[in-house]
């Protein structure tokens, strides 16, 4: 990486943290993170600084930092991009639109076009496809907004995600929506799609109360998990398991994402 990207990266990861991730619901659970699967940690560094993230580290865990949201990176080849895949996309806020829109364009980001000049897509290394929409009203420059399932049957998934994690069901626009703490899940009615696990969007992040607690729910509920629940290799303080949605959304339940620090965004 050149020195000027590494100046850049220190002073974002320098810069204070606050609470990133909103408050559990009733079900103890909240949006948490995207996992990403890339070839070139660097060139996605990039990419999500100038998008508005901040590089982060939880100990060994390599994260992009946002309001609401952490985007984490694993250097792991992908077996696609996110388009194809059940999440095709994933979305975030920008207060501001034009003064994000000239920067992009001068850092070669590639930009296509939305159904207004107030949303678009971005597509970042490992086509990860990135919904961008202006909300004049949010408190950042930036912030989390939707995961974007594609999926035969939208009802069907607005359902499953209001009695596992206690969704809010809506719609927006024409979707279907179940919105937890932290995120809007999109649900467009799309052919069936592959499944997440191994593409560059590998899979989605709820962060919980109290996983054991939940993973009981969940079983009760006749959801498996992939595995026990275990420590994290990669932070010390971070609990995991597994589930599969009906459609092939892989997602990772987290207790203990948050780094209690500070720390440098270093590998």
């Amino acid at each position: 990486m050149r020195t000027t990207s590494l100046l850049a990266l220190a002073v974002f990861a320098m810069a204070p943290l606050s609470a990133q991730l909103a408050s559990s619901n009733s079900a103890g659970a909240a949006i948490g993170h995207v996992h990403l699967n890339v070839r070139d940690i660097d060139a996605q560094q990039r990419f999500w600084t100038q998008v508005g993230g901040t590089p982060v580290n939880n100990e060994k865990l390599l994260m992009m930092q946002f309001p609401g949201i952490y985007v984490i990176l694993r250097k792991q080849d992908s077996t696609g991009g996110s388009a194809g895949s059940v999440v095709n996309h994933f979305g975030l806020h920008v207060k501001n639109i034009d003064e994000w829109l000239p920067k992009w364009k001068a850092a070669g980001l590639k930009i296509e076009p939305g159904n207004n000049p107030k949303q678009m897509y971005l597509i970042a290394p490992d086509d990860v496809r990135v919904e961008i929409i202006e909300d004049a009203t949010i408190s950042t420059p930036v912030a989390m907004h939707h995961i974007h399932l594609w999926l035969p049957d939208p009802p069907a998934a607005q359902a499953w995600y209001v009695k596992n994690f206690v969704a809010v069901a809506g719609k927006r626009g024409q979707f279907d929506t179940a919105t937890v703490h932290g995120a809007e899940i999109t649900l467009a009615k799309n052919d069936p799609q592959a499944p997440t696990k191994g593409r560059s969007v590998d899979h989605i992040g709820f962060e919980v109360k109290n996983i054991d607690e939940f993973v009981k729910k969940l079983d009760a509920a006749g959801i498996k998990t992939e595995a026990a629940i275990r420590a994290s290799a990669n932070a010390s303080k971070l609990r995991i398991a597994y589930i599969t949605d009906p459609w092939g959304t892989y997602i990772e339940l987290t207790e203990g994402l948050t780094p209690s620090t500070s720390q440098s965004a270093s590998r």
